[in-house]
């Protein structure tokens, strides 16, 4: 073989190698996570911590700019992942193979190789509107493992989160009455990221998705119309857009029909004339590019019994100003706006190491100490019902009509309640979302539920600010 073609081939080699190396699988997740999370492990067994007790909480700083709340999703894709983490031989030999862990304790190998999560996690229930502050969860367990995690729960929880809180809001917005529909599988970030927008939608108030994975994995309502190249391909070959409807309704009897590849007005005064002449019945008509105002304005006109759905990068914003408007609209496709935006910016931090509490005091990125538990009650003051919040230790004991919100959800490395159901996560976010203060749920200027700060947590505060650092001479051990 010659020399340019032994390279050609060693060329295509290398490439499968690394296209087949970004390929993930269950079996990858425990590696799937930032190098220091490892290396700090391994130093935790050099020095002996690995197995002390600690706990750490997942929180949010500060909401994203322009948001009154967070909807927590995500808890059960963690806690499957939590269930399932193991390191396989395969992954301890990579690991030793990048020679970065090559001072690391040999305990440590060992330590991997029979890993698996044996702690206790304690979560606020998906659908639960959260504030700053406040743990989502909360992991208890060996030091080694619960720092091992961090990257991963970080990962779903932060962007189901980010992902439920759009669709509820966009479901405040459009009301009860407006079918919604999650469209984001292509601008999700991943293929994975979009089967978790998918679920994080659905959970939080969207009445089905396009992407059929998803719904057919979460027995869920796939839904969606047709797309411009149809219409296109068809009216070249057969002679007119009308061709290409007719052809679609031939094998999708009814189905909604994408009606703006070329002139929006002319396509909807042709199926007005094929409906009254009874050779078609339609189902819906979507739009989606042009004035969206107008054209569903026209479109009603022309067509008054038909469902007209919007789409083309529709946010909360834009639904709102659009019902302001008297949008003829009775549904919309929701994607780019709904998979992406400003993250939420999910900490998780140590609050306690062998029953000691200890706290993060840099400036702007201060948190509390100790195991904590969240507060909630339910009022009504003129006749509009109230949320207030306050957060304290786990010792506090709730006060007349407060319900904890932080629930023990695995217990040993187990997890101890059976999964809730989309419809169930749903019915939730919307009692949720209904409980918050109108100038929470606002869009323009939102302001956030203050979170009333127990009196013995602001003493722990003061105690562990105040509290000497010791400074002991360690033992490291191999």
């Amino acid at each position: 073989m010659t020399s340019s073609r032994w390279n050609g081939a060693e060329n295509t080699i290398l490439q499968e190698r690394e296209d087949r190396a970004l390929t993930l699988t269950e079996v990858d997740y425990s590696l799937l996570t930032d190098l220091y999370q490892l290396t700090m492990a391994a130093c935790y067994v050099g020095e002996g911590l690995e197995q002390s007790q600690a706990s750490f909480e997942l929180t949010v700083r500060r909401l994203p700019q322009g948001f009154g709340y967070l909807i927590a999703m995500g808890l059960a894709q963690a806690l499957e992942y939590l269930e399932k983490l193991r390191f396989s031989p395969e992954q301890i030999v990579a690991l030793q193979a990048t020679g970065l862990f090559q001072q690391a304790p040999k305990q440590f190998w060992s330590l991997l190789a029979e890993a698996e999560f044996t702690g206790d996690v304690w979560a606020v229930r998906e659908g639960t509107a959260i504030f700053p502050h406040e743990p989502l969860l909360r992991v208890e367990a060996p030091l080694w493992q619960a720092q091992l995690v961090e990257t991963y729960l970080l990962n779903t929880i932060n962007y189901q989160t980010l992902v439920a809180t759009r669709a509820a809001r966009m479901r405040d917005v459009a009301g009860a009455e407006a079918t919604l529909l999650e469209f984001g599988t292509r601008r999700a970030f991943s293929p994975q990221a979009s089967l978790w927008a998918a679920r994080a939608a659905l959970a939080a108030g969207l009445d089905a998705t396009s992407n059929v994975l998803a719904a057919v994995r979460l027995g869920q309502k796939t839904s969606g119309t047709m797309a411009h190249s149809l219409v296109m391909a068809l009216a070249a070959t057969a002679g007119s857009e009308a061709d290409a409807f007719t052809a679609f309704h031939r094998y999708f009897p009814g189905a909604p029909l994408l009606i703006d590849t070329y002139d929006t007005i002319a396509a909807a005064q042709s199926l007005a004339e094929s409906i009254h002449s009874g050779k078609m019945q339609l189902t819906g008509v979507r739009i989606d590019s042009g004035d969206l105002l107008t054209l569903s304005q026209q479109v009603r006109s022309l067509l008054p019994g038909v469902p007209i759905f919007a789409s083309g990068d529709v946010d909360e914003w834009e639904i709102a100003r659009l019902k302001a408007s008297g949008a003829c609209i009775d549904g919309y496709g929701l994607g780019t706006r709904l998979v992406t935006g400003a993250p939420v910016n999910g900490v998780y931090k140590l609050v306690e190491i062998d029953g000691i509490p200890v706290m993060k005091e840099s400036s702007g990125k201060m948190t509390y100490p100790g195991r904590k538990q969240i507060f909630r009650h339910y009022g009504e003051t003129l006749h509009v019902t109230s949320l207030r919040d306050r957060l304290g230790l786990i010792t506090d004991n709730p006060r007349s009509g407060e319900q904890p919100l932080l629930e023990m959800v695995m217990q040993g490395g187990k997890i101890i309640q059976p999964p809730e159901a989309i419809a169930q996560i749903r019915q939730r976010t919307a009692a949720t979302v209904e409980s918050l203060p109108t100038q929470c749920r606002q869009l323009d200027n939102p302001t956030t539920v203050e979170v009333q700060i127990s009196a013995a947590l602001q003493e722990l505060t003061e105690t562990t600010k105040h509290q000497p650092r010791r400074i002991v001479a360690s033992e490291g051990r191999s």
